[in-house]
């Protein structure tokens, strides 16, 4: 119910939002009329065709979206027809001649008719939902990628339709405020043609603010710094408890897992029973062994691991899911991983196999591409383990990094359990070197940040982001902590920046003792070259294990390369690195 009332009051601050401003003058251009045969079914038609068209566009796949497109130009020349009936109507009535029906309705719908037709009303509002992009701000990130992970469903479509209905409720209270003002306006001024112009102008301007991607690049920007702690300080006070575990990658910040409740690490000796281990008939493929069911696991201990290879969290967890298996295979125990992908490479099947090979993984995992397995678990965190009994029993689960000793004694009191009296005791001791190393909590002072528009967060100067267009970027004199800016040539798609030009950069303030970067070649695949900064010179001692301590390296496959590790004190730095090649793509910092 929470989420609900969540995506409710996100949609109704869309209000505040700049990114809105193309929006309005589609809504202001029904004041004075019956707001229940107008406002209202423009405003209906809006909400519902934005919540059909984002569910089909976060479950359905890039043809959605490309789809989508055409429906918007379509949409784009409704309205603009619609702006030129308000400004020009005589020019209007030539222009639809061809098309009496159509400029029939548009005229209806401009208000010329003394009794406008709902119908005429909600083809308005169909365009304008077709149109609308709301600000990418917490709330709605949460609610679209979460609704990519359930899958399709009706709990997705009400969440985005309680956003919608937000919006529209904000936007109802407007237009009734607004045509109060319009009918006075016109008793004492007797303005109302000059203001129906002044609309038409508003729309025609808001239709060239939407073709030129204004809507979604600086007002969108400018609109995500507005109200993104607001949005934020909702998702907290609502969600209450249902925060993130240390040292976990939680779906809710990553993916948007907008429908998934937290589930604290039970500790209980007694290991009550959880639930019955969901099937992994959802896996797209297998590595290292055969589809693994019930009957191929039963009698044994199962220990259920998902992961995906660029997550920071899930390698520094995986030398000990790695020992555990070797320690007790030969005792009952049998190790799954199950590969849940953040980032479209994580995908590739050849790259998960080729991360699984480097990463020394012989234990079976599960390829879950579809988020299947993911959701028979109800799974919300990387790393997630999940320990079921002899009997199929899930009895234990912890998510992210830490308490290893406690996670080690459950497997041994399971296999004690399944009748095995020759269980090893004592506790492994990982050898984690190099990425894989735990991080320094008490240092880390930065968070996880996404490069892609879609969930960037402290991007500076917030207004120039051009999504899905290739700009020329600067980064100001002097940066706060976390703050962070791109330099020279680069497109900012959704999920990741690719560098345009040789001399593209990336540059961070950041307090950690770590900091690491999701990168991959360009799309021919050809290895780019880079060099390191840390304020302004060659990092030395200071250099990570993927850089040579004057800075140089090379973006050679898509993974996550770690750039510095600090070997002395911690301190606050300015991280600099430029690609002297075109075209790698940069998706992701984290720090440890």
């Amino acid at each position: 119910m929470w989420l609900l009332l969540l995506a409710y009051l996100g949609g109704v601050l869309t209000i505040v939002s700049p990114c809105i401003l193309p929006v309005l003058p589609f809504v202001f251009a029904r004041t004075g009329q019956p707001f229940l045969r107008s406002g209202l079914p423009l405003l209906l038609g809006m909400a519902l065709t934005f919540a059909v068209v984002a569910s089909l566009a976060a479950v359905g796949g890039a043809w959605v979206v490309q789809a989508n497109q055409y429906g918007r130009w379509l949409a784009l020349l409704c309205v603009a027809l619609f702006g030129l009936t308000l400004l020009l109507p005589r020019l209007a009535e030539r222009l639809t001649r061809p098309l009496v029906a159509v400029g029939g309705r548009l005229s209806e719908a401009a208000g010329h008719d003394p009794r406008p037709r709902p119908g005429a009303s909600l083809l308005i509002g169909v365009a304008t939902g077709l149109l609308w992009a709301p600000c990418a701000g917490p709330i709605l990130g949460l609610l679209l990628t979460g609704a990519a992970l359930q899958g399709a469903n009706l709990a997705t479509s009400l969440l985005l339709l309680a956003y919608a209905g937000g919006a529209a409720t904000s936007l109802a209270v407007a237009l009734l405020l607004g045509g109060k003002v319009f009918a006075a306006m016109k008793r004492s001024l007797g303005a109302g043609e000059w203001l129906r112009k002044g609309l038409g102008a508003a729309m025609l301007a808001g239709v060239a603010a939407i073709a030129m991607g204004w809507d979604t690049g600086i007002l969108a920007r400018l609109s995500t710094a507005s109200t993104a702690g607001l949005e934020q300080a909702l998702v907290g006070r609502l969600a209450g408890g249902a925060a993130a575990p240390e040292g976990a990658m939680q779906a809710q910040d990553h993916l948007g897992g907008a429908m998934m409740a937290a589930a604290g690490a039970m500790s209980a000796p007694a290991l009550p029973v959880q639930g019955q281990l969901p099937p992994l008939s959802g896996a797209v493929q297998w590595l290292n062994s055969p589809p693994l069911n019930a009957e191929a696991l039963k009698g044994k201990v199962v220990l259920v691991d998902f992961w995906t290879y660029s997550c920071i969290n899930c390698l520094r967890s995986l030398p000990y899911v790695k020992a555990w298996a070797e320690k007790y295979r030969d005792q009952g125990l049998v190790v799954i991983g199950v590969h849940a992908p953040e980032f479209a490479f994580e995908r590739d099947v050849g790259n998960v196999t080729k991360a699984v090979k480097d990463l020394g993984i012989d234990y079976p995992v599960a390829i879950d591409n579809d988020y299947r397995i993911w959701r028979a678990f109800d799974n919300q965190y990387w790393p997630a383990h999940y320990f079921a009994d002899a009997q199929g029993r899930i009895r234990y689960q912890h998510f992210g990094e830490g308490e290893y000793a406690e996670s080690e004694r459950v497997i041994q009191q399971l296999l004690r359990e399944a009748g095995n009296a020759q269980v090893t005791g004592g506790l492994i001791q990982a050898e984690a070197k190099g990425v894989q190393q735990a991080a320094d909590m008490n240092e880390v002072r930065s968070p996880e940040t996404y490069v892609g528009y879609q969930r960037s967060e402290n991007f500076v100067p917030q207004a120039s982001l051009a999504p899905d267009t290739v700009a020329a970027y600067e980064v100001p004199a002097q940066l706060a902590l976390n703050d962070w800016g791109l330099r020279g040539q680069w497109k900012v798609g959704a999920e990741s920046a690719r560098s345009t030009a040789p001399g593209g950069a990336l540059v961070y303030r950041f307090h950690a003792r770590d900091l690491h970067l999701v990168l991959g070649p360009g799309v021919d695949g050809k290895p780019v070259r880079f060099k390191v900064l840390i304020d302004g010179q060659a990092p030395g001692a200071d250099h990570g294990v993927d850089v040579a301590p004057d800075g140089s390296g090379q973006v050679t496959e898509q993974r996550l390369y770690q750039l510095v590790r600090q070997a002395g004190d911690v301190a606050e730095h300015t991280f600099s690195i430029e690609f002297l090649e075109p075209g790698v793509q940069a998706y992701a910092f984290t720090f440890g």
